[in-house]
């Protein structure tokens, strides 16, 4: 494998270039080629950062089905797993010639399961008349699908209630034991992934498998020659997820729902059921209502000595193990209960292990490297056990057969620092390179921080906002992405915004995430033309309009992540320990690289041009703005109203003009 081959592969005459509709050699994508395809044979890491319209999904995809053995490719979401599986990997396979065998491998909750199904059918436990029509649609499905996966079914809304009413978990899973064994959507998937040469994952499986040890990836691991990271900008926060523990008092109510059933089924006899499930029930209630508040994050040292709290949770544990001492009595009347005593162990032992008394020294140390602390939501409470740092854990992940890590994305790096990735991560001394965008910035787009602004804590910020969006987004008709960084800024932005676009007569379609699931306001959005969109975190990263739809997005604040957040305050202390910054060496990374993932939603493509609008006075205020927006795309930079104006107007002639020129062309 040489480096004339990649030239040859991604050049004008390649294989690539007769595949590919619209296809033009890029040079950025041909060196990142030539950088993973040179990683794959050395079975080393590499940390690719590529800007936007590199077109970095196929220079990691012609090395790996090339020359890269058996390779797990992991992405962000399943959206993007399904594209990959669906779309990219099927055209690159076409045009490289390669005998690769592909699969797609999901967590467990996307397989209907047969067991569930049948069990759910029979029950008939449904909580509402739209549960009804679903169960119809899926016991169809069923007949037809050879996956059993639920993106197949449009039908039935990804957030229906009822997905978790026919699919298992790893808590509800039968096992080898199942009557339907043989036919388990999650098994056959889980052999083609061991079969195949590159199996598709998505960050959040690749995580919850490795640090469960469940079957699935932690199997496919020992064989795999290369990993990719796609989207790898996701990975501390998923990482942190999975290598963390959570317990909820819902699980809770969950389980007592479950042996409530399968006590009264087959053993009704053999212990006042009801009784024991309500000491339990009721203990994980007033658990929840130890903290009166509606929305809580505290870390466990901030929770008062003298708070119920505390009690409340020894309660919950002794009632736990008195339901434990029940079902032990009744466990060989059926494989259920036991299965219900297995589950009631293990939640009694994380519940146990969550708050361990000070007095074991080891588990004191341990407890420097984690942090403990409690979310209530209206009606549930969460015990967290986050760890404090995931390069240890992650780097001992990385240990035993050598292989080759690709880590890739547009934004890994701070000015082409990626020193604060490479610490979360542990990957310090590894070989990290960075390719710009072939896009002409200068001439397509323009950053515009507008004046006199408040500051971004008072209380008529979002309205400042509004105000100042309102020309731009009337110069622009519409075609607009709002980015908040709070809920509570979505709302009232739609709430202003509706008032506005009526007083004034403006004819924009408005979206607002909530409203609708993702991707059904993305594609209306597209569709309209001339709407706009106000969406939180979920629409900074990950989607892709192209074209005149979206001219313009603005960006309400500098996306910090919340003060009250107890992890993030142990990881600043933690900084500040070894004489670091937190603030700068942690949350302004951490900033800049967000807010580098929403300012890549505009210009999307060669011919897209547009305004990038951040309404946050500090970029030009504080000294660490200027390290901010040197760290975006060298856009045009300017605070005058006139100049978007005209780049708009200018914008709207320009294609007019191709407009026109296709017409005479065709």
């Amino acid at each position: 494998m040489h480096d004339a081959d990649i030239d040859r592969l991604f050049g004008t005459d390649g294989s690539l270039g007769h595949a590919v509709g619209g296809y033009r050699p890029r040079q950025s994508q041909t060196e990142m080629a030539k950088a993973i395809a040179q990683a794959i044979a050395e079975q080393k890491t590499l940390i690719a950062e590529a800007g936007t319209g590199t077109g970095k999904t196929f220079a990691y995809l012609v090395p790996a089905l090339l020359w890269g053995g058996k390779v797990i490719v992991s992405t962000g979401t399943k959206n993007l797993q399904d594209q990959l599986y669906l779309r990219d990997i099927p055209t690159v396979r076409k045009a490289l010639g390669a005998p690769v065998s592909v699969a797609l491998l999901k967590g467990r909750a996307n397989y209907v399961c047969h067991f569930h199904l049948e069990r759910t059918l029979q029950n008939g436990r449904l909580t509402s008349r739209d549960d009804v029509g679903h169960l119809r649609e899926i016991s169809r499905f069923m007949k037809t699908t050879a996956s059993g996966d639920k993106a197949e079914l449009s039908k039935v809304p990804e957030t229906a209630l009822i997905w978790n009413l026919v699919t298992s978990t790893r808590d509800t899973c039968l096992g080898a034991e199942c009557q339907f064994y043989q036919d388990c959507f999650v098994m056959k998937a889980r052999k083609e992934a061991q079969q195949a040469d590159v199996v598709v994952v998505n960050h959040h499986l690749f995580f919850a498998d490795v640090a469960l040890k469940d079957t699935g990836v932690a199997e496919l691991l020992p064989s795999a020659n290369t990993i990719i990271f796609d989207e790898a900008h996701q990975l501390p926060d998923t990482a942190t997820l999975f290598f963390g523990e959570t317990i909820s008092t819902s699980q809770v109510l969950e389980l007592c729902r479950d042996v409530l059933a399968e006590g009264l089924s087959h053993a009704r006899d053999g212990a006042d059921w009801a009784n024991v499930v309500l000491q339990v029930e009721r203990a994980a209630r007033d658990l929840r209502l130890a903290f009166p508040q509606d929305v809580v994050r505290l870390a466990v040292n901030q929770i008062a000595p003298s708070s119920v709290f505390f009690p409340a949770l020894e309660k919950l544990k002794e009632e736990l193990q008195r339901m434990i001492a029940t079902l032990e009595t009744q466990a060989e009347r059926a494989e259920t209960i036991e299965q219900c005593r297995v589950r009631a162990i293990e939640l009694s032992t994380r519940l146990a292990a969550w708050n361990v008394k000070g007095d074991d020294r080891r588990a004191a140390e341990d407890a420097q490297e984690r942090v403990l602390w409690v979310e209530a939501f209206s009606s549930s409470l969460q015990l967290h056990q986050t760890p404090l740092s995931i390069a240890p854990i992650f780097s001992k992940q990385r240990e035993g057969a050598s292989r080759a890590w690709i880590f890739t994305s547009a934004t890994l790096a701070v000015k082409n620092d990626f020193n604060h990735y490479t610490s979360q991560m542990g990957l310090q001394d590894e070989l990290a390179q960075s390719w710009p965008s072939p896009f002409d910035y200068q001439r397509q787009g323009l950053l515009y921080v507008p004046t006199n602004l408040p500051q971004p804590n008072s209380p008529d910020y979002t309205d400042a906002v509004i105000d100042a969006a309102l020309p731009v987004i009337e110069a622009a008709g519409g075609r607009t992405f709002l980015l908040c960084t709070t809920i509570r800024a979505v709302n009232r932005a739609a709430e202003r915004l509706r008032a506005e676009f009526e007083k004034r007569k403006l004819p924009f379609p408005l979206f607002v995430q909530g409203e609708a699931g993702r991707t059904e306001l993305l594609d209306r959005f597209r569709a309209a033309g001339n709407a706009v969109l106000i969406g939180s975190q979920s629409f900074w990263e990950g989607v892709d309009v192209r074209g005149e739809a979206l001219s313009v997005v603005i960006i309400d604040k500098l996306p910090f992540a919340p003060p009250d957040d107890p992890v993030l305050a142990a990881r600043i202390s933690a900084l500040e320990k070894k004489g670091l910054n937190g603030f700068m060496h942690h949350q302004l990374p951490e900033a800049i690289i967000n807010l580098k993932q929403g300012a890549g939603r505009l210009i999307r493509d060669e011919t897209d041009r547009g305004v990038l609008m951040i309404c946050d006075p500090r970029l030009i205020s504080k000294p660490y703005g200027k390290r901010i927006w040197q760290s975006l795309p060298p856009f045009k930079r300017t605070r005058e109203l006139t100049a978007v104006k005209d780049f708009l107007e200018n914008n709207h002639a320009v294609l007019q003009e191709s407009r026109m020129a296709a017409v005479e062309e065709s």
